[in-house]
């Protein structure tokens, strides 16, 4: 597990969105069979480079190749979920970083054991919605886990809770939540990072949140975990404001945004992030 030895800035966010387009991260995509096409194109026009390498005879071998992985828990079969074993055993192997996104983590049985078994692979990141970052921490369970139902400032406690195990945790919603532990100066410190922006068109865009999950594992190959995530959720937030901006339907932002994923400049960081940090005091 990596601790962050400083926090995340907005010229912290812009460099490690310059490294994404000068490296093109290959990004090991195991996921959801909704969220493939999309996931990819998100992956690159946000500078990235993605594959879809989920079967079982080639998925810890390709964990050689890839700069990151994320594992999707949408729609778990029994060879997807053995393919899932099989890449994080071996990333948590090679210390190559891995997302989880446990998707209705709190509110199916199989799969949320199944997120709760894969915390033991130590996964760099856990990014989710709000429910499911309460359900795999074991703090509620909410039968709306694949739309999240709560707030993501509630998710805060059980996000702490998590880092147990991981190096940050994000909450996505109207207001996405990313918490992490740092050390610096010899000193143990939590941290809240928030950022607002993004679209109320969001939620009516399929796998909007599992690509997400797909760019923060983009960014983790390129930099720190606690900047990779808030790198990750800024992208996305800056270039939903951009495409909101020309869109009037889900149909016509889904293909803005897309387009907004790659324009996204350093300026645009600079005019729209909405972006703050603070320390967590702790309870």
């Amino acid at each position: 597990m990596t601790i962050s030895t400083q926090l995340p800035t907005v010229q912290s966010i812009i460099q490690a969105h310059t490294y994404l387009k000068q490296q093109k991260p290959l990004v090991q995509c195991l996921t959801n069979s909704v969220s493939v096409n999309f996931m990819a194109n998100v992956l690159l026009s946000a500078g990235a480079s993605p594959a879809m390498v989920d079967n079982p005879e080639e998925a810890a071998e390709f964990v050689h190749f890839a700069q990151a992985v994320v594992v999707n828990l949408g729609t778990p079969t029994s060879a997807l979920v053995e393919s899932m074993k099989l890449a994080i055993t071996e990333a948590h192997k090679i210390n190559k970083p891995w997302i989880l996104d446990p998707i209705a983590a709190g509110a199916l049985s199989w799969r949320g054991q199944l997120a709760a078994d894969f915390l033991q692979f130590k996964p760099t990141i856990i990014r989710g919605n709000a429910s499911e970052i309460i359900g795999l921490a074991g703090l509620g369970s909410n039968r709306k886990g694949f739309d999240s139902s709560n707030d993501p400032a509630h998710s805060v406690q059980a996000a702490k809770a998590l880092l147990e195990y991981t190096s940050a945790v994000s909450a996505s919603g109207e207001v996405d939540h990313i918490v992490a532990k740092t050390y610096i100066d010899q000193k143990e410190q939590y941290w809240v990072a928030k950022i607002k922006g993004g679209s109320y068109f969001f939620p009516l865009v399929t796998a909007s949140g599992c690509s997400l999950g797909a760019l923060v594992a983009a960014y983790s190959a390129v930099t720190d975990p606690f900047n990779a995530v808030v790198s990750a959720h800024a992208h996305f937030a800056v270039a939903g404001q951009k495409a909101h901006l020309k869109a009037d339907a889900p149909g016509d932002f889904q293909r803005e945004f897309i387009n907004e994923l790659y324009r996204v400049s350093a300026e645009d960081f600079e005019i729209y992030l909405n972006f703050q940090i603070e320390e967590l005091i702790l309870v």
